[in-house]
């Protein structure tokens, strides 16, 4: 090991918990102190404006660009109060981070000086370079306008002294370049379609929200140890590594006791998460050491997803306060669990009913089936654009790793949903009840009676119904959530839609309401069987009944995004009005581009490590093997033999590794070359795929091999056992 690196790893082990101070007041004074939210609104604002803005926001109506000057007068007022100077235009583009552009609250007096200025115009939009987001091509840098125009549905906030202003990005020819705009038109599909069906049961039902509960998993490691790791640094992820003789084996990390260190870092980031408006609830331990999860309260779809970014980066930020980095690739380490961001998903009316829930009424139930099997007959469809929308170069790491969901969509029901669907299909008329909650006594006199649910947990599906949600468990860890609940949302519009037009038929032919919706229920029950699976989705079993049931089973990330080119995709895409065959199109060159990058980086990361750390250090450790034989061999020539042995072996061996690694990345190297002069994206991700990915892992191997040899004082790099365990 050398001095640096003695220097960087006793650095990052002293480090202690930093002192967080505590708010005196209790958490619903403070919650949402930094956000323009109602209570802001109303009082910076006047109330005809208030009314016309919430009026937006509630009901979807047109807002007038009238009062949009008024508006941003407010903003500026309460914004400047808490001492902010600059303002930003906030929005997501293609990159899953966000992206920003700080501007002064500041214009000339004409007189010398300067006054503090925000307009509407300000507030409304602004313009951007679109040549320089991945936009797929639809932008060229001598065509370069984009614009970000101000989504008042989610509420501006401040970080620091700027104030952000949630925005769609779009380009001069109006497609969107970002997650947000298509997000907006996914819900509005919904809300539309949803609204329609449950008029069926209640014709006051005037709106129908989209929830989203997501579910933040992450690690920590010490940044001393993070800075000497240039994969961690340029990749997220260790791209060697031997595993740690313990890592989660004995599963004495999952809920256990949280690090003094970790709880003040949790303690910090949820202050000002809170301060935030984001209604942060849970935090514990996840499965691999140094892996810990958080998690709020559900909400509106559109603003969970900006809590989840915003959380992200509040994440990155508070982590190095406490000496820490937070990785939020889906598999940093080999060896121990990946991270997800499972994405709970639901809908819910105006009148505050959870559609997604069982009744207390035959008639409650059967409006919660009609919810039920439209969304299983949207992911059955569309299996293969679930997993594309979720499927990423870091993602496939964690996918069917026997620590996160195969990359076959499947939904999981439970034994008293799959019976009630098996009692309605099999036309029994009276089947419309669901067991509740029941009661368990366990024979210890102290415990009271327990209420167990009507339903297990299948860790294993991808696409779980867990009681009153669907848990959509495949999402990765650093995704924009975005991505998944734009192409579920649509789907379930898209098959909403239908089912309202298949009910209607049957009405106008003189059915009755409840029998028209059962026979169309029936119909749909048996034709989305396929989808339906309770059992172990790691087996090798499902894998090949899933192929027989006809449901995606591709792997390659590359052909995995063709689902967001077929026909019927587009159709449904386009019909809903969410996004055109020209931005699906265009993303898909992004997603493309995006994979073969990632997987450069690392083979270029990679094979600089390999030939300017691992082999040197290798090298200078045989030499120093070699010189011990020589010296054996002069100062006890009789034994040298005999005592040399296990060096000489040693020797062999690093020259074998070392060999094989020279070998293989020029190889690598050779391989990254041919595939650049590709100049289809998708053949290029697909040559990047086939012929640089598979060398990561042989060329690990070997310098994994190394590390075991190498004296562990002159290995430069830190180790998993390090790494992976806070002091």
């Amino acid at each position: 090991m050398s001095k640096l690196r003695f220097r960087v790893v006793e650095t990052a082990f002293k480090k202690r918990a930093v002192e967080v101070p505590i708010p005196a007041e209790p958490v619903s004074e403070y919650f949402g102190k930094y956000v323009f939210n109602r209570t802001k609104m109303f009082k910076y604002l006047p109330s005809k404006v208030y009314q016309k803005l919430t009026d937006a926001i509630d009901n979807g109506e047109a807002l007038d660009r009238d009062i949009a000057d008024t508006v941003a007068e407010g903003m500026k007022k309460w914004a400047m109060e808490l001492g902010v100077t600059h303002y930003t235009h906030w929005f997501q583009p293609l990159t899953e981070g966000t992206a920003e552009k700080h501007d002064a609250f500041i214009e000339h007096d004409g007189n010398g000086g300067v006054i503090e200025e925000f307009s509407g115009k300000l507030l409304v939009q602004q313009e951007s370079d679109a040549s320089s987001f991945p936009n797929g091509g639809i932008r060229n840098t001598f065509e370069a306008r984009g614009y970000s125009a101000w989504d008042p549905s989610s509420p501006a906030f401040i970080v620091d002294d700027t104030l952000y202003i949630p925005t769609i990005f779009f380009t001069y020819t109006g497609e969107s370049l970002d997650y947000k705009a298509p997000l907006l038109k996914s819900l509005r599909a919904v809300n539309k379609a949803a609204t329609d069906v449950c008029h069926y049961f209640d014709p006051e039902v005037k709106k129908v929200y989209t929830y989203l509960g997501w579910e933040q998993e992450y690690f920590l490691v010490d940044e001393g140890l993070y800075a000497a790791r240039p994969d961690l640094l340029m990749t997220g992820r260790t791209l060697m590594g031997h595993d740690s003789a313990k890592n989660q084996q004995l599963d004495d990390h999952y809920f256990g006791s949280i690090p003094d260190r970790v709880a003040a870092f949790m303690k910090d980031l949820e202050i000002e998460a809170l301060k935030l408006g984001i209604p942060l609830k849970t935090r514990h331990n996840e499965v691999a050491p140094n892996q810990f999860e958080l998690a709020p309260i559900y909400e509106e779809c559109n603003l969970a997803n900006d809590h989840n970014l915003q959380i992200m980066s509040i994440m990155r930020r508070v982590s190095r306060r406490h000496g820490f980095r937070v990785l939020l690739h889906e598999k940093p380490f080999k060896g121990v669990n990946g991270s997800g961001k499972h994405n709970n998903w639901s809908l819910g009316t105006d009148t505050g009913v959870l559609l997604m829930a069982p009744g207390k009424t035959p008639e409650e139930n059967l409006r919660f089936v009609s919810f039920l099997v439209n969304t299983l007959m949207a992911v059955y469809h569309h299996n293969g654009l679930l997993k594309a929308s979720i499927i990423t170069a870091s993602n496939a790491h964690r996918l069917g790793a026997n620590e996160a969901p195969p990359a076959i969509i499947s939904c999981f029901l439970g034994k008293s949903i799959s019976d009630l669907l098996n009692h309605i299909e099999q036309n029994d008329n009276d089947s419309l009840t669901i067991a509740g909650k029941q009661g368990m006594k366990l024979d210890i006199p102290s415990i009271p009676a327990l209420l167990i649910d009507n339903t297990d947990r299948n860790r294993t599906s991808p696409f779980a119904f867990t009681g009153n949600r669907f848990e959509f468990r495949a999402v990765g860890s650093e995704a924009n959530c975005a991505s998944a609940m734009i192409a579920l949302n649509t789907a379930v519009a898209d098959q909403l839609a239908q089912f309202k037009k298949e009910v209607d038929g049957l009405i106008a032919e003189g059915n009755d309401k409840t029998s028209a919706l059962l026979t169309v229920i029936r119909r749909y029950i048996k034709e989305c069987k396929p989808i339906h699976f309770d059992g172990n989705g790691y087996s090798d079993e499902w894998k090949e009944e899933a192929r027989r049931r006809g449901l995606d089973c591709e792997t390659k990330a590359p052909l995995i995004y063709d689902n967001y080119l077929k026909p019927e995709t587009i159709a449904m895409f386009e019909r809903a009005g969410v996004m055109t065959k020209v931005e699906l199109e265009a993303r898909n060159e992004v997603k493309w581009e995006t994979y073969t990058k990632k997987i450069q980086i690392e083979s270029r990361v990679l094979g600089d490590l390999a030939l300017n750390h691992i082999i040197p250090v290798a090298t200078e450790y045989q030499t120093c093997l070699i010189n011990n034989v020589y010296k054996l061999k002069s100062i006890m020539p009789d034994e040298a033999e005999e005592l040399s042995s296990r060096n000489k072996e040693l020797i062999r061996d690093i020259s074998q590794h070392t060999s094989y690694i020279k070998k293989r990345v020029d190889e690598m190297i050779a391989a990254r070359k041919v595939a650049n002069r590709i100049t289809d994206e998708r053949e290029k991700a697909i040559a990047y795929h086939d012929t640089v990915f598979p060398m990561l892992d042989e060329i690990r191997y070997h310098i994994d091999k190394l590390e075991l040899i190498v004296d562990n004082e002159m290995w430069t790099l830190p180790k998993y056992r390090e790494l992976l365990f806070i002091r």
